[in-house]
């Protein structure tokens, strides 16, 4: 059956099978199910094709008309779904709508989290659905999966209601909706329109330590082990998953969890810290869910993530995620943090609100500095860490195939020269005919070891690797949020000392993630490179060892 949509924002099509769409125009959509993205459809001129499904919301109740757009088009009111919401609001039937802004870049409506049906939680979502366990931070055309709005809804009735001075008519707003600035909230926050409840749990300070702002330490540090999952079945074994037994040291409570738990988990977190790197998850698989060396890889790849979430000082104790460590089995509960952690007004702009800064504001030109050069910094180990990996994998596929291969033809060879010698039938060289043929056993092990010893050694690399490629795909649109408040800063009277106070947040929030980031890379390579030495040594002594062994065997009579 078809549907009908409003256009939130004009689309050019670029490509042959797209259409073009225009804001406020209504459309047709041949079925709500997308394809990478892209919604089939049928524009208001009988053009069919492509559209971007993020730049429609389909109307699923009557259409109240409205006077007609300088398009020509009327302009209905939508009751529910919105493309904008989270994957997992839209499996749940639920989700937030953002209100389509006007061409001069204002952006109205207001903000809901995603909100799924309550059983999302509990029913099987299905881990081979479109992956959105890593959502990009990156800034591309389209919307984010998960948007912030820049008004949001404020607290009427409460004494304790932080109030946040109103921006003068002096200071603008960004003309580009699509700005990472915009659909953060940090406009919203910036300008004075972030309003929220702040409770005293919610505070996150930032103190200065000896190399600028950095996050309070957690006072209660923790970690979190991830047992080897487990196959589960539901529904008289119709449908299958792997459960996680996850450990924390300060509950030593064990709790099983799906990966598609972790995945709404991340969608929750990315929403609410929008200067936060949030670790990415290991990628979806849709074929090979079972085998074991995908099963293997996957844990790996969530010890990763569940390392780097415990050690950081606001993730670890954000609410969300001790609700992901310690709730029960009870479905009660359950329900409870999911509903909780959807309907959290401290997500986007409104997060800055919880940022308690140091008392000693910061220079906004040094800010601008650090900031462009952490963006040099991150730009540089991106590409090196491509190269890395690169040379490693070739290097260890070389090591299983290559490697091995040669070495078991040496050994070949030296076992067929032992056997040529034993045709002579002389006594004596019965010693030699042996360590001959020994030797050539020793080289085929050999070439065992070369096979075995990359997911020793390598393995472990690439695998650190590929959480930091999540966290530098993350840090371009955290850049842009502080690089949007200092352009908006400077763009306005000295006289405005609330924005200036509000772009001091930002700053103090953003670079003390980004020493946050620096102490964990250095930790985390550190411990990984003398983990690889230290293998390395091993590897090569126990070669040693067998040519040793070997040696010694031409010594016997």
């Amino acid at each position: 059956m078809a549907l009908k949509a409003r256009v939130l924002y004009d689309f050019t099509s670029e490509n042959p099978g797209e259409i073009s769409i225009y804001e406020n125009e209504l459309v047709t959509l041949f079925s709500e199910e997308e394809l990478e993205g892209w919604l089939e459809g049928e524009n208001s001129r009988g053009e069919s094709g492509l559209l971007p499904a993020s730049y429609v919301e389909i109307i699923r109740a009557a259409i109240t008309p409205t006077t007609a757009n300088n398009n020509g088009f009327s302009s209905p009111k939508p009751t529910s779904h919105s493309s904008f919401a989270s994957p997992e609001s839209q499996r749940g039937g639920g989700g937030g709508g953002v209100g389509g802004g006007s061409g001069s870049g204002s952006c109205g409506g207001s903000f809901h989290t995603s909100q799924g049906s309550d059983d999302d939680w509990d029913d099987d979502w299905d881990d081979t659905s479109p992956a959105t366990a890593n959502p990009p931070r990156t800034l591309g055309t389209t919307p984010p999966l998960y948007p912030v709005t820049t008004s949001l809804p404020a607290r009427r009735s409460s004494t304790q209601q932080q109030q946040q001075p109103k921006s003068t008519a002096t200071v603008g707003r960004n003309l580009n909706r699509f700005s990472t600035f915009v659909k953060s909230g940090g406009e919203a926050f910036l300008l004075g329109d972030a309003n929220a409840l702040v409770r005293d749990g919610d505070r996150i300070c930032v103190v200065m330590g000896k190399h600028g702002p950095e996050w309070q330490e957690d006072p209660y540090p923790f970690t979190c082990t991830i047992d080897d999952p487990t196959k589960q079945t539901k529904f008289k074994g119709m449908k299958s998953y792997m459960s996680y037994g996850l450990t924390p040291t300060h509950t030593n409570v064990q709790v099983n969890r799906r990966y598609k738990h972790f995945d709404w988990l991340y969608a929750r977190l990315v929403e609410r810290f929008p200067v936060i790197s949030v670790p990415h998850l290991p990628e979806k698989q849709a074929t090979g869910r079972f085998e074991e060396d995908f099963i293997s890889k996957r844990r790996k790849g969530l010890i990763w993530w569940m390392n780097h979430m415990t050690s950081h000082p606001v993730l670890a104790r954000c609410d969300v995620f001790q609700h992901f460590l310690t709730c029960g089995p009870d479905e009660k509960a359950w329900k409870m943090g999911k509903r909780k952690a959807e309907r959290d007004d401290l997500v986007g702009g409104n997060f800055f609100l919880t940022i308690s800064p140091p008392e000693v504001p910061l220079d906004l030109q040094e800010v601008e500095s650090k900031v462009e050069g952490f963006k040099t910094f991150t730009k540089r180990m991106d590409e090196n860490i491509i190269v890395v990996n690169t040379t490693i994998n070739e290097f260890a596929r070389k090591q299983m195939t290559g490697f091995k291969k040669e070495y078991q033809k040496v050994g070949q060879s030296f076992k067929v020269l032992a056997q040529a010698f034993e045709l002579d039938q002389q006594a004596y060289s019965v010693g030699l005919n042996k360590a001959i043929a020994y030797t050539g056993e020793a080289y085929e092990t050999i070439g065992e070891y070369f096979a075995e010893q990359p997911r020793h050694d390598l393995d472990p690399i690439s695998d650190l690797l590929d959480i930091y490629r999540g966290h530098l795909a993350n840090f371009p649109d955290i850049v842009d949020v502080q690089k949007g408040a200092l352009t908006k800063v400077k763009d306005c009277p000295q006289q405005e000392s609330a924005l200036h106070d509000r772009c001091n947040i930002i700053s103090c929030a953003t670079l003390a993630e980004i020493q946050h980031f620096h102490r964990t890379r250095v930790r985390d390579f550190r411990s990984q490179m003398q983990h690889h030495l230290q293998q390395q040594i091993s590897f090569f002594q126990k070669i040693t060892a067998k040519l040793e062994d070997a040696l010694h065997r031409y010594d016997e009579q």
